[in-house]
């Protein structure tokens, strides 16, 4: 296996998006869960993957790229399998060797996952990146964005993901448009606006009667696919945080809705520490997660002071939550530990990557990390010229990040990112 280790790559290519797939429009179109699933050889997690086996396996093998661990070939090997002939992915089928049909429930957000994933660690799967790329351009809404499944309405989570897939596989992504709308073009459309009450938040979808209402999980998203980032994104120099919000720019700035965004993060995260869960009668939990994915927009968009904040209440609280949930927990600690420049290996007494290679089949090799980027190292990153910028990224990521590069030219203008 060809395995990538190029941060760069990473950095100018989410979801946060975000980090937990949206959920369908439609709960009838989701798969029935399995009464009997055999975990498959190769595939990370010891829980029923009916709903999450492409999503929990892109995201451990994305953390092991962060932390130098070369994943078992078998590993990879499913999750490439779990491709169908179309090049979309679902979540999970247990039997490959059949051709997917009409039941294999097919989406936007494991087919993006999965090709941040592939693109990531290998070059052994080009042409089914390319398939998945191909589905992924031919389900775009009118209105720029992708829904949850081919047809259903944009929002904010899904768009941001598929972003950063088609960034990470070199797709021009800015000029991809449908009826001459962008993707940057449906995220806006999703942003509050600056005179109300949560000024530069992004709502996951309008209500029936098209308002917006704000959404942490759609707010981290956004700001990923705003700056273009995939789920494991870097820090960036600090911010200035004395501008306040703006409105859509003219001339061509295509990060300013990103940027509000991350305001609107900070300013919430301020308070606690946390994110808060959305899911009715849970609403003064924390959402573990969220705010995993959040440390990791935030110092995205140079909230460096914030993001370290909510790591250190995530490294006092979010353990056990990890140790319930699985794979998909401890790659999203990862993340956010890497991208608040904290210790993977010293996070909350626990060492993430020893957590996370347990749940899966056994590496082909764990490698020596690199030393953590400090603040300065970011900085003095950011004063090197553009020359040079593309000069680093020839000898580490190839065409591939120039290509990224170009097409995120406009939303990356004064983002150079931590090697």
């Amino acid at each position: 296996m060809n395995v990538r280790r190029s941060a760069a790559v990473l950095a100018a290519t989410a979801v946060i998006g975000t980090a937990t797939p949206a959920v369908a429009a439609d709960p009838s179109t989701s798969p029935s869960p399995s009464p009997s699933v055999v975990i498959p050889d190769g595939l990370y997690g010891t829980g029923d993957p009916t709903y999450d086996g492409v999503w929990r396996q892109s995201l451990a093998l994305m953390a092991q790229n962060e932390v130098s661990v070369d994943p078992a070939d078998t590993a990879v090997a499913w999750l490439a399998g779990q491709q169908c002939a179309s090049g979309a992915f679902p979540a999970f089928r247990a039997d490959t060797n059949k051709p997917c049909d009409a039941k294999v429930m097919v989406d936007t957000n494991m087919t993006a996952v999965a090709v941040q994933a592939l693109t990531t660690l290998t070059e052994s799967y080009d042409t089914q990146v390319k398939k998945a790329v191909t589905w992924l351009k031919s389900v775009q809404n009118k209105d720029g964005g992708w829904g949850y499944s081919a047809g259903s309405a944009t929002d904010a989570n899904s768009t941001s993901l598929v972003v950063g897939a088609l960034a990470q596989a070199g797709v021009t992504v800015p000029n991809l448009r449908k009826e001459g709308k962008s993707p940057l073009d449906a995220l806006w459309q999703l942003s509050l606006p600056c005179d109300s009450k949560d000024a530069g938040a992004f709502a996951y979808q309008p209500d029936k009667k098209g308002k917006l209402t704000a959404n942490a999980d759609a707010t981290v998203a956004a700001v990923l696919g705003g700056y273009g980032e995939v789920l494991a994104a870097g820090p960036q120099e600090d911010a200035d945080t004395s501008v306040g919000c703006r409105g859509k720019q003219d001339d061509g700035l295509a990060d300013v809705a990103a940027d509000n965004g991350a305001a609107w993060l900070a300013k919430t995260l301020k308070k606690d520490g946390y994110l808060k869960s959305a899911l009715p009668g849970s609403e003064d939990q924390p959402d573990y997660g969220n705010t995993a994915d959040a440390v990791v927009a935030l110092a995205s968009a140079g909230y460096n002071d914030q993001a370290a904040a909510s790591l250190r209440w995530l490294e006092a609280n979010a353990v056990k939550w990890a140790e319930q949930s699985g794979p998909a927990a401890y790659a999203q600690l990862i993340f956010a530990t890497k991208a608040g420049r904290g210790d993977v290996h010293s996070f909350g007494g626990k060492d993430l990557v020893t957590l996370l290679n347990a749940t899966g089949p056994t590496p082909r090799a764990i490698n020596a990390e690199p030393p953590t980027a400090s603040a300065e190292d970011v900085k003095a990153s950011d004063q090197n010229d553009d020359d040079g910028a593309l000069t680093v990224a020839w000898t580490v990521g190839g065409g591939l990040l120039l290509g990224s590069l170009i097409g995120f030219g406009l939303m990356l203008r004064g983002r150079k990112r931590q090697q």
